[in-house]
């Protein structure tokens, strides 16, 4: 293929020559054939996806007469990475001397923009989902995409798999109603089954036939990335999730190369490991933080001082995993693992953006699990091999989100809605009676709330249309749409005991007054049941109830805590990884590429217990103390550990075990209490094979869920996204507080008079795919039926001993939580090694 004067030249003058994979999009293009291109990063597949509306653009400069003249919609994940390609693309269409408009649209463009953008937007609009949506639901969004020729849609990867994708998704079906003949180009660098993006691409028919899907273009691969995993005098921590022992060489690390991202997982451990480099930043390097929950204002000054070559180091989280082309990055150091092939390859591409040099990556075990999954993430990654699944059914409550906005926009006739739904790929499964339930939803509020006039949001016109019942409708939509609902925090009050409500306890005392302690994420706050204890502030509490927004607590001095927090990334641990660590354990051969200390500590556990099988969980009982210990090495992530821990701790109280407490992290679970497990296993008082059985995630889930506020917090987001209670109104903004108030008074009369309503059930599966991870807990215990491995011990196992580490220590301190750690290691270590205060082993 040939390409234009200008462009050829354009490419001759920089020295290029286009790649394969840019001109076959080309040509995709002409042909109009939707398509998704797979192309690593640096393989310029930004260009690809611009390149075929740029040369439409330039072969036919002038408006069409028929409509507004938008001919190609850019959607991305980030405002931040609109705003690169920005930045990118209007740099070449200037040089090249195209006659091509080119603008963004996003939450920070103004209101007179916005308003003339309708009128006459641009050739080319860059935006994000929530505006599309946003302009899909104006009177005027027929003559506004009526000319719409190309949608291209970037890193699809990190869209699809989330409700932000599931919006996107019913917008593209309108915007194909709307103009009809359009084409889709998906770009992505990360892809595990490229036919879930390629079916996300095109309209979708019935259910019952094959799936509809877009062509495929796959780039080839540039150069392989170089991935080291540090290897330092010091031995790795047995626990901890900080990394302080390596900040000295991450540091020598960023001081020898032009520019270093450093990647965390959480917020807490960007915040520590910045201080920690600060702390050592003898050369007074310029290093700079970006997190979400930085000012806006911070975290754009630091993005301009990226871009212009200003800072040696930004330590980040997932904000800047996406491909932002920040330019003189040359190294990306992982603090912790990576969770995932595809997120570390995601975040690898930052360094070096050139397709034909290699990526230069250092990954930093914060513990010796750590070393084996970063071990497996780096297998993966010379394998190409990638873990990002879509898998998933389009949200409830973003559905009703989406109807509301239809409403918006005109009159509509529910079986044309229907059907333009059902060609959204996460829709296409969509029964007609769970629709009329969201738009009975949608319209009166559902049968519990009919009665009260504001929940009526659509009248019927009499020709089988629906229409809003008022035009002031379309300001709250328009206030409160989008998917993303910020998690509030929880305040921490100590309440004294004689102001504690006991359950069942007639005439008990409301729960108020008392100091506060502090604030956590209202995610922590959701496992707790009343009665359940937990380390705070230095002190152990017992859990006694929630009121709105603050979580009520007693000192519980002597008992232990129930319920310690995982410090490590909220990523879990990627069900591919999990395989490729067990193969890593079961294969003494492979152990010869580990660290001396790490392979040493297997070969201990080894000798004295065992090691976990590919197929099967270990489960290994011992006494410690006078305690009774049950860990359990299922390697399924945090949040199904979490849930199996809750489930099981249950399940021992109700056969007289006398349970304590638990703790989980991604790779296994300890519970404890009086009971000596061992010898119930051994008289068959206690079968392993009933306490790990699957009809735990029946009847022992539902009460536990009754008794959480796991449920009531999850509702509050669905009720959000669904439009049920507004976020924001006209001169005022509710907060968290007022929120939570509203959704659980809805809740709780849903809970009474209409259980079966479509929000609950939007709830439930919400928390059954996301806080819960029942899907994988499912496939857990039905993989291990009848192959559980069951180690009596007299003591600690080494295995245990990362796990037990967390057991009682402050879960939201920083610095000094690692200190605690190690002083709690050392007496576990001993006891696993069985040292003396010598050093020699015991006989």
């Amino acid at each position: 293929m040939v390409l234009p004067d200008p462009f050829a030249a354009w490419f001759a003058r920089r020295g290029w020559s286009p790649r394969e994979h840019q001109l076959a999009l080309i040509a995709q293009s002409k042909a109009r054939r939707s398509t998704l291109l797979i192309a690593p990063t640096g393989a310029g597949k930004t260009l690809a996806g611009f390149l075929p509306s740029l040369i439409a653009l330039s072969e036919a400069p002038k408006r069409p007469k028929q409509g507004a003249g938008l001919r190609t919609l850019y959607i991305s994940p980030l405002k931040a990475l609109a705003e690169d390609i920005s930045r990118n693309l209007v740099a070449p269409v200037s040089e090249m001397g195209l006659k091509v408009a080119i603008e963004t649209r996003t939450g920070d463009t103004s209101v007179a923009r916005r308003a003339r953008q309708r009128v006459k937007p641009p050739h080319i609009l860059l935006t994000t989902p929530e505006q599309v949506a946003l302009m899909l639901s104006s009177s005027d969004a027929g003559y506004v995409f009526g000319d719409l020729d190309t949608i291209i849609l970037d890193e699809l990867h990190a869209l699809a798999p989330s409700k932000r994708g599931d919006l996107l998704s019913l917008g593209l079906s309108r915007l194909h109603t709307l103009a009809p003949g359009l084409m889709t180009l998906g770009l992505s660098a990360t892809v595990a089954r490229p036919s879930e993006l390629r079916s996300y691409l095109v309209p979708q028919a019935a259910p019952d036939l094959m799936r509809t899907m877009a062509d495929v273009v796959v780039a080839k691969g540039g150069a392989a990335p170089e991935i080291a995993i540090l290897e330092i005098e010091e031995p790795v921590p047995w626990g901890g999730h900080s990394a302080r022992y390596a900040m000295a060489d991450i540091y020598r690390a960023i001081e020898a190369h032009r520019t270093t991202l450093v990647f965390v997982n959480t917020r807490m451990q960007a915040e520590l490991v910045f201080q920690e480099l600060w702390r050592i930043n003898e050369s007074n390097l310029p290093i700079a933080l970006h997190h979400g929950s930085l000012d806006k204002a911070r975290r754009i000054k630091v993005e301009k001082a990226m871009a212009e070559g200003q800072l040696r180091a930004v330590v980040a989280t997932s904000t800047l995993d996406l491909g932002i082309d920040w330019g003189d990055v040359d190294l990306v150091v992982n603090v912790g693992a990576p969770k995932g092939a595809s997120r570390l390859a995601q975040r690898i591409g930052r360094a070096n953006h050139r397709l034909d040099e290699p990526s230069e990556a250092l990954l930093v075990p914060a513990n010796r699990f750590e070393v084996l999954e970063c071990r497996a993430a780096l297998e993966a990654a010379k394998a190409g091999e990638q873990d990002t699944y879509i898998a998933r059914s389009g949200a409830l409550d973003v559905l009703a989100q989406h109807v509301l906005g239809m409403a918006c926009s005109g009159p509509f006739r529910p079986e044309d809605l229907y059907e333009e739904v059902r060609a959204a790929a996460p829709y296409s499964a969509l029964t007609r009676d769970r629709f009329d339930r969201v738009v009975d939803f949608v319209a009166t509020g559902g049968y519990a709330l009919k009665a009260y006039e504001r929940f009526a949001r659509l009248r019927p016109t009499g020709d089988g249309h629906l229409r809003l019942a008022h035009p002031s409708l379309i300001r709250q939509y328009r206030m409160n749409a989008g998917t993303i609902v910020e998690a509030p925090m929880i305040k921490i009050r100590l309440v004294g005991q004689r102001r504690r409500k006991t359950t069942g306890q007639p005439g008990a005392r409301p729960l108020m007054g008392g100091r506060v302690l502090g604030e956590v994420e209202e995610y922590f706050v959701e496992q707790l049941s009343p009665g359940m204890t937990f380390v705070f502030a230095g002190e152990i509490l017992r859990f006694e109830g929630m009121e709105e927004t603050e979580a009520y607590v007693t000192r519980a001095p002597g008992a232990d805590a129930m319920i310690p927090s995982y410090a490590g990334g909220k990523f879990p641990l990627s069900t591919h990884l999990a395989k490729r660590v067990r193969a890593m354990l079961a294969d003494r051969k492979q152990w010869k590429g580990l660290p001396l200390p790490v392979a040493e500590w297997l070969r201990l556990q080894d000798g004295y217990s065992q090691l976990p099988g590919i197929d099967d969980v270990l489960v290994e009982t011992f006494p410690r103390g006078n305690r009774h210990f049950m860990v359990a090495y299922p390697f399924e992530g945090r949040l199904a550990h979490q849930t199996l821990g809750m489930l099981l701790t249950r399940r021992l109280e109700r056969d007289g075990a006398r349970p304590m407490g638990f703790v989980a992290n991604d790779y296994g679970l300890a519970i404890w209490g009086l009971g000596d497990l061992s010898q119930r296993i051994a008289d068959g008082t206690l079968e392993l094979d009933r306490l790990f059985a699957e009809d735990m995630l029946g009847d022992d889930l539902e009460a536990w869920l009754a008794e959480s506020s796991l449920m009531r917090r999850t509702f509050r987001t669905v009720a959000v996204i669904a439009g049920l209670i507004e976020r924001r109104h006209p001169g005022r903004e509710k907060s968290g507080r007022q929120v939570t108030m509203s959704t659980d008074l809805v809740y709780n009369v849903l809970r009474r008079h209409d259980p079966g309503h479509i929000l609950l059930e939007a709830a439930w599966e919400d928390a059954a795919t996301g806080l819960l991870d029942i899907a994988r807990l499912g496939q857990f215990l039905a993989r291990t039926r009848g192959r559980i491995r069951h180690q009596a011990l007299d003591r600690v196992s080494p295995l245990s001993v990362p796990i037990l580490i967390e057991i009682g220590v402050e879960p939201v301190a920083r610095i000094a939580r690692e200190d605690l750690l190690r002083e709690a290691a050392q007496e576990l270590i001993a006891e696993a090694m069985r040292l003396d205060g010598s050093g020699k082993k015991r006989t």
